[in-house]
């Protein structure tokens, strides 16, 4: 059992043990010795996957190595009393027709819909054509946005319409390709099927569709995929604020700056999303973001899946090159001849499978693959609402519209982000980093105590490992994160006294707890090498696997990362499709 320290206000360390369900399963049921298939990992990908194939008529099984289920979409109470998100914290990419076809209000899922989207605070005011600014705040209301953005530059604020109008476009033209399964390139025409052929046929259809639906956006699109969202934005706009506070959703959770080619297409994927039918919004799910992971669990369990906690795979078994089943760490076999892994492709092909049973050149491509993570989550408690300078509380512990959105620090300027990159890429990290805060206990009140709150801080950027082979030792994350408060702390004074916990997770421990490789929250990199036909690599790109009947059916497959489901729900129709 490992313990989880936090520490409080007067900076003395407690450790909470972390205590194990010993209930036979989620639901209730024992463990059976075989089952029609058996799913690696109780993300919210794999929950998908076990809803619509225990709905097709199977019998399945997930096997969740932790206490709870989730993955990185879970809720958890590190200090006593405050319910953190711990890993994933804000819900948009979640896909509609998993909404719909898993009912997933009805098995108990709310959202807070956010309006403002984001507020970048100015940790000094600057003077634009004679007049104090403080901040830029965005929202959904469109002649806001223009008057925030025109106390920087009356020709951005003009301009900012027009950009989300192309992203819209853009994303409209390019969402069915989030539900469909990618083409698949590795095998040669000649080798496939008549049916093989035909769906190749069908998918390159629906390929060519989305691509004339650009039209002329295309170039736009291009550019997006492939050049610097720096360039991109440079292109836009002038004023740095704006163009800082959008370059930092072409970097989220990517070890990449905004002037890495390509870095445009992270900022699109982020604003693919919707809540509520409302496009691009974000918004905080009541309960945090385990209560979509629970959502999703309730609707495969009341279907009749079976979902276990503390059943950590350590094998899986095969024979004659087909799946046969997996065995736990405790010995424990299990039969299946359909297995799906909700674990990253390292875990699953290089971890789980024995030696010798992929090709060797699979296995090599396999180990090129990119989970570099620049991520350190850092998950606080405190007893009251920060009190921003640039915007001061209306009362001392009144919450203010900007509390409810994504709160850029450090973002005034898109150099530092640049400057906190190149700090990571030699192994250590900037004075500076790029924060993104968030307190969703301003629109949910079951989060925390009456009047205090859940502060969740998503930082970059920090390496792996640090210079020199140095690992992350307690010290070194504690000083890190003092670093993090002390840059809090010039944008909003008394946050510091205001700690009542904190919670420090670097890329070794997001790997360590939530089995993230490197840390990446994505389950590999986002770039174009890795992305649709190449996610997570040509031979693998739909769903299967060299080895029949084992796939993989987590964010490392096509469509990619964030809490979106496409991929579970892509590979289980995978499976009913080869069931046939």
């Amino acid at each position: 059992m490992l313990p989880i320290s936090y520490r409080t206000r007067s900076g003395c360390v407690f450790a909470l043990g972390r205590y194990f369900s010993t209930k036979p399963g989620v639901n209730g049921k024992q463990l059976k010795s075989s089952y029609d298939a058996i799913v690696i990992g109780g993300g919210h990908n794999g929950l998908v996957s076990a809803a619509y194939l225990q709905k097709s008529g199977l019998n399945v099984c997930v096997l969740e190595r932790r206490h709870v289920i989730g993955g990185a979409a879970v809720t958890e109470e590190i200090v006593p009393g405050y319910k953190f998100s711990r890993a994933s914290y804000v819900l948009s990419l979640l896909r509609p027709q998993i909404y719909q076809d898993l009912e997933l209000k009805k098995y108990g899922l709310k959202v807070y819909l956010r309006d403002p989207n984001a507020y970048t605070p100015l940790i000094e005011p600057q003077t634009v054509n004679g007049q104090e600014v403080k901040s830029l705040t965005l929202g959904r209301d469109a002649s806001k946005n223009r008057e925030q953005i025109a106390q920087f530059s009356k020709k951005d604020a003009q301009k900012y319409g027009e950009f989300e109008a192309m992203l819209e476009r853009i994303v409209d033209a390019m969402d069915p390709i989030l539900d469909k399964a990618p083409l698949d390139m590795s095998t040669p025409w000649k080798q496939q099927s008549m049916g093989e052929k035909m769906g190749f046929l069908r998918n390159a259809r629906n390929l060519f569709k989305s691509a004339s639906k650009l039209g002329t956006d295309s170039l736009a699109f291009y550019e997006l995929m492939t050049a610097p969202a720096s360039k991109v934005l440079e292109k836009w706009f002038e004023s740095e604020p704006l163009k800082a506070t959008l370059a930092t959703d072409a970097v989220i959770g990517a070890m990449i700056s905004p002037d890495t080619p390509g870095s445009g297409y992270v900022l699109l994927h982020h604003v693919m999303g919707e809540i509520e039918g409302v496009k691009g919004a974000w918004g905080y799910v009541e309960g945090g973001m385990g209560a979509v992971s629970q959502a999703i669990a309730n609707c495969a369990m009341d279907r009749g899946a079976s979902v276990f906690t503390n059943k950590p795979v350590r094998t899986i078994l095969t024979k004659n090159n087909e799946a046969s089943g997996v065995v736990l760490e405790d010995g424990t076999e299990i039969r299946s001849k359909v297995i799906l892994s909700n674990a990253t492709p390292k875990v699953t092909f290089l971890d789980l499978l024995p030696q010798n049973v992929l090709p060797e050149g699979m296995m090599s491509e396999l180990k090129q693959l990119n989970y570099e993570s620049p991520v350190t989550k850092i998950n606080v408690a405190v007893n009251k609402i920060p009190n921003f300078k640039a915007d001061p509380n209306s009362s001392s512990n009144a919450v203010m519209p900007h509390h409810r959105c994504t709160i850029h620090l450090n973002c005034e300027d898109s150099k530092n982000i640049g400057e906190a990159y190149f700090k990571a890429q030699m192994g250590t990290y900037s004075k500076r980093p790029m924060i993104e805060l968030t307190i969703p206990s301003s629109l949910d009140p079951t989060l925390a105590p009456p009047g205090h709150h859940v502060v969740l801080l998503f930082t970059q950027y920090t390496p792996y490992t640090l210079a020199d082979g140095r690992t992350w030792s307690e010290e070194e994350r504690n000083t890190y994160a003092d670093i993090v408060f002390d840059c809090i702390e010039d944008y909003a004074p008394g946050f510091k006294d205001s700690v009542v916990g904190r919670d420090i997770l670097t890329p070794p421990d997001l790997e360590r707890v939530f089995g993230l490789t490197g840390g990446n929250i994505f389950h590999g990199a986002m770039s174009l090498d890795q992305l649709y036909m190449s996610r997570p690599m040509p031979a693998m790109c739909n769903y299967r696997s060299p080895v029949r009947g084992l796939y993989l059916c987590g964010s490392g497959a096509h469509p990619g990362g964030g809490v979106m489901g496409s991929p579970g729900r892509l590979a289980a129709m995978m499976v009913l499709k080869d069931r046939k």
